[in-house]
């Protein structure tokens, strides 16, 4: 007798089936399109760097402002200081030479009474009066103001170029917003570069400066050996007669106080170059 065997039903049968996978969320389908695009990745980095490229464009002008009007306000004074020396200095170089002309002719009536008294007075007078020692104190003096106002219209060429390449940066920032990182920074290094050389320029400056100042210095040497020898000739004056030697000491005495007034003058000048902080 044969034996049904009863296969399972399709209820009984186990399941092999996988469950479908659960859709996506939105937040993972919105970061797949933002990866698709590279562009819309790298403009967080573009726009941090444009805000460093502002941040040292600020604090470069700032700086630069700073020195442009430290620069014009040491050139007004030393244009003032030095048209108001050089006119005085031609005012007294001609009153001087108007009294020396005049007292040597009065000298001569005097000298032809005592000969030899004289003769060691006239000495004394040519080491103090003579035109070649004016002429080295007139000379350097007016070399001295000329290369200081060639130094200064140099400076303020440069300051006008710093002006002219600030005013060209400010236009060309508003184009740096389309422009990418890369070019950003090779910008900003050559403004650095533009802002080396112009501090290059001033320490050329304040150099000049400092040579200018040993000159001066050499000036005032020179003014302190013309006292000494007013000095020593009126001890020789001492020995002359009161009547005639009255009249050169007069003389030896302008002399002496217009060469101090010229040396009080030049140390004026040091003593200004040294409030910039520039060792002479």
């Amino acid at each position: 007798m044969a034996i049904d065997v009863e296969s399972p039903s399709p209820q009984e049968k186990p399941s092999t089936q996988r469950p479908p996978p659960p859709p996506l969320p939105a937040e993972t389908y919105l970061t797949s399109i933002i990866k698709s695009k590279p562009a819309e990745e790298t403009a967080p980095w573009i726009d941090n760097a444009m805000q460093q490229a502002l941040i040292y464009q600020k604090n470069i002008q700032a700086s630069l402002d700073t020195s442009i009007e430290a620069s014009k306000s040491r050139f007004s004074e030393i244009t003032s200081t030095s048209q108001a020396h050089f006119s005085q200095t031609i005012s007294e170089i001609g009153v001087y030479e108007g009294k020396l002309f005049g007292k040597v002719k009065e000298g001569i009536n005097v000298a032809a009474s005592h000969p030899l008294i004289t003769s060691a007075v006239a000495v004394g007078l040519g080491l103090v009066a003579l035109k070649r020692p004016r002429q080295i104190l007139y000379y350097k003096t007016l070399r001295l103001f000329t290369s200081e106002e060639a130094l200064l219209s140099q400076a303020d060429a440069k300051v006008k170029e710093l002006q002219q390449s600030i005013s060209l940066l400010k236009a060309e920032s508003e184009n740096l917003k389309d422009e990418d990182g890369k070019r950003v920074e090779n910008r900003v290094t050559d403004f650095q570069r533009r802002a080396s050389l112009a501090e290059e320029e001033l320490i050329r400056g304040r150099t000049k400066l400092r040579q200018a100042g040993k000159q001066i210095q050499g000036v005032i040497c020179s003014a302190y050996k013309i006292e000494r020898q007013a000095t020593g000739l009126r001890d020789i004056l001492g020995e002359l007669p009161r009547a005639d030697a009255s009249r050169f000491q007069s003389q030896v005495s302008s002399l002496a106080s217009e060469t101090k007034q010229e040396r009080n003058a030049l140390s004026k000048m040091i003593t200004k170059i040294s409030n910039y902080r520039i060792s002479v």
